[in-house]
C-alpha cells in the first residue's frame, strides 16, 4: 500500500486462508499456508492477507507467527476488534490489521463493518493497533455514510466490499453496484483515503472493477486458491494480476473479464453454500 497523495496503482493482496482450509479439513500439516504465502510473493504477490479468526477453522496463530517473521512483502492481518485479537495483532506487529465483522455461524465474511454503531469502541481499538505502529484498515460496505466515520476515526485506509457486486449476474445488474464502488472510492479517495477492495473478486468479474481508477489494492483469496488448484500458485497470481494491470496499459477489461450469464440449476449451490471460483474471497 502506499500515500493516497500519490497516484492510485494496481496492486494484488493474495488471501491465503483457504490453504490452511485444506490442511485443517483433515487435520494435517500440509499444505502449509506459509509455504503458499512466500510461493505467491515470489509469483507478484505485493502482499499476504490472512484472517485469524476466534473460531480458528483455517489459519492458526503459529501460522500468523511465522508470516510475520518470513515475508518480505507486508503482512495484512484481517481480525474481528476484540481483545484477544489486539493483544495478538500489538504482539505480532503485522504491517497493516484490517477490522472485519465476524460471526461464527457465517461460511465467510457476510458484509461490511458497521463503523457508524461502533465508532467510540472501534476508536479505542485503533489507537491502541496505530501506538503498535500498525497501520489499520476497515471493511466497509461502500456507505458514504461508513465513509465518513471512518474518517472520524484517523485511519489511513479502507477496503471496500465488493460482495454485492459479485453476486450479481447480469451487467444490468452489476452496473449500478459498479457505479456505487465508483463513487465511494472516488469519495474516499478526495478524503485522503487509501482505497482498496476485497471480497468475491474472481477472474470473470475483476476486470470492471479494476478500471475503477480509484482503488489501489485487491484482496483476492478463495479464487486463486481454487485456480491454482488446476493451473498452479504461480499461473495463478500472475494471471490475476494481469488483470489488474490490463486497465493501466490501456486494455478494454470489459472484454477480458465480466462473464455474464444468467444463473440456471447448474450454477445453484447443491447445500446452501457458495459457488467455487464465484464466491467470496
Amino acid at each position: 500500500m502506499q500515500s493516497a497523495a500519490h497516484p492510485a496503482r494496481r496492486e494484488l493482496g493474495v488471501n491465503v486462508d483457504h490453504v490452511a482450509t485444506l490442511r485443517q479439513q483433515r487435520g494435517t500439516r500440509y499444505p502449509d499456508p506459509v509455504q503458499a504465502a512466500l510461493v505467491a510473493e515470489q509469483a507478484g504477490a505485493d502482499s499476504i492477507t490472512v484472517h485469524l479468526r476466534e473460531d480458528r477453522r483455517h489459519i492458526q496463530d503459529r501460522d500468523v507467527e511465522r508470516l510475520a517473521e518470513c515475508l518480505v512483502s507486508p503482512l495484512n492481518l484481517e481480525m474481528a476488534a476484540t481483545d484477544e485479537m489486539v493483544k495478538i495483532a500489538t504482539r505480532l506487529r503485522p504491517e497493516y490489521a484490517c477490522l472485519v465483522p465476524e460471526r461464527r455461524e457465517e461460511l465467510t465474511t457476510e458484509g461490511g463493518l458497521d463503523v457508524v454503531k461502533n465508532l467510540e469502541s472501534l476508536r479505542t481499538v485503533c489507537d491502541v493497533l496505530k501506538a503498535a505502529g500498525i497501520r489499520v484498515s476497515l471493511f466497509i460496505d461502500p456507505d458514504l455514510r461508513q465513509i465518513d466515520a471512518s474518517l472520524a476515526l484517523g485511519v489511513p485506509a479502507i477496503e471496500l466490499h465488493t460482495g454485492e457486486y459479485a453476486e450479481q449476474r447480469t451487467a444490468a445488474d452489476c452496473a449500478p453496484e459498479l457505479q456505487r464502488l465508483s463513487h465511494t472510492a472516488e469519495y474516499a479517495r478526495q478524503a485522503g483515503l487509501i482505497v482498496n477492495a476485497g471480497h468475491g473478486l474472481h477472474y470473470h468479474n475483476i476486470g470492471p472493477v479494476a478500471a475503477i481508477s480509484a482503488l489501489q489494492e485487491f484482496n483476492i483469496g478463495h479464487a486463486i486458491i481454487a485456480r491454482a488448484v488446476i493451473d498452479g500458485l504461480p499461473k495463478a497470481v500472475s494471471d490475476m494480476r494481469a488483470l489488474l494491470f490490463a486497465p493501466s496499459q490501456g486494455i478494454d477489461v470489459s472484454t477480458l473479464a465480466l462473464r455474464v450469464r444468467q444463473p440456471d440449476h447448474a450454477d445453484r449451490p447443491s447445500h446452501g453454500g457458495h459457488r467455487s471460483e464465484d464466491s467470496a474471497a
